[in-house]
């Protein structure tokens, strides 16, 4: 399992949005799994569940996104999952590092633009 956290200013939408266009364009067999978005008086959170196959592993691994929003401060987790063949114990995560890199990269060029 990979995970990687952080908190930014933007907006909800508008980041879910390129993490979207990023993920799906990134990859051509990665797609939207489900979703789903709850507000909670001013409180928004939004899941996203990606998934695609990993040619490095030959296998499949998924993405879940968390992003809860309150007004402009936002907070993201992302944890990329699967993709291990043994039974007991991981070997082989380089598809989740690899899938989980495009969240990151993504994020991180979306707080570059938005400061």
């Amino acid at each position: 399992m990979a995970k990687y956290e952080k908190r930014l200013t933007g907006n909800l939408d508008e980041l879910l949005s390129v993490l979207h266009s990023d993920i799906t364009e990134g990859s051509i067999s990665a797609s939207l799994e489900d979703g789903s978005d709850i507000k909670i008086d001013q409180i928004r959170v939004a899941v996203r569940v990606y998934e695609r196959y990993s040619m490095i592993g030959g296998n499949r691994v998924s993405l879940n996104i968390t992003v809860a929003a309150n007004g402009s401060d936002l907070y993201l987790s992302a944890i990329a999952s699967g993709g291990s063949q043994a039974v007991f114990f991981k070997v082989n995560t380089f598809g989740e590092e690899a899938f989980l890199q495009s969240v990151v990269k993504s994020v991180e060029y979306y707080v570059s633009n938005h400061s």
